[in-house]
């Protein structure tokens, strides 16, 4: 009898760890933050070596040449539809701004249960977009890249974080999560590839030993 018992209470202790290691995962970081998902590191790779080397000019930048938060859908504007996407439980009002909900950052890996502690991050940077061609783009290819969910360039981050990056490329900044680094990379160069923009020879460099290790 005493080992039917012993088997039962490990019977039924297994049961327990599965039902713990379920609601982990449902509730984990991998439940939020839904960047549409970059191409593999292979891709990537070949997408990179397509890609012009230029040296980067910021002459006559202008953040208002780069019109955001466009209605996407309804009455969400692209911040809003970028926090319903990427947050978990996100409750909206009539506005659709967000009034509960929470998210999670994969840069830093910090969740946040207030919209207004994070930011929405252009990946590739408007800033860094302007230096490597979109300078000759049009007004309304600017205002598409700027709004673009669609690609892995919009992403909702820590605030003071998505701040500290700034307009830096991976040459320079890189998210402190070191396991979302692959990703981060593998999406850089697909936004690059996809609009046609140029690398200057130190983020080339960097990519290339980011995308190495994916």
């Amino acid at each position: 009898m005493s080992n039917f018992y012993a088997r039962r209470r490990l019977s039924i202790l297994g049961a327990l760890t599965a039902l713990i290691a379920s609601v982990a995962v449902l509730n984990g970081p991998a439940a939020s933050a839904a960047l549409p998902t970059p191409v593999s590191a292979a891709t990537a790779r070949t997408y990179l070596a397509s890609l012009t080397v230029a040296t980067e000019n910021r002459t006559g930048y202008s953040r208002d040449l780069f019109p955001t938060w466009i209605t996407i859908s309804g009455t969400c504007n692209t911040r809003e539809y970028i926090l319903k996407r990427d947050g978990s439980n996100v409750v909206t009002d009539s506005a659709c701004a967000a009034t509960s909900g929470s998210w999670y950052s994969p840069y830093d890996g910090a969740t946040w249960t207030a919209a207004s502690d994070v930011d929405i991050d252009h990946l590739v940077p408007l800033a860094e977009a302007w230096d490597s061609g979109a300078s000759a783009w049009t007004t309304s290819r600017r205002q598409s890249f700027a709004n673009d969910v669609t690609r892995p360039q919009l992403l909702a981050v820590t605030d003071n974080v998505n701040q500290s990056k700034g307009d830096q490329d991976p040459a320079t900044w890189m998210p402190s999560l070191s396991s979302y680094r692959c990703t981060y990379v593998r999406a850089w160069v697909q936004v690059k590839y996809y609009y046609g923009l140029s690398v200057d020879s130190a983020e080339k460099s960097a990519l290339t030993g980011y995308l190495a290790n994916c």
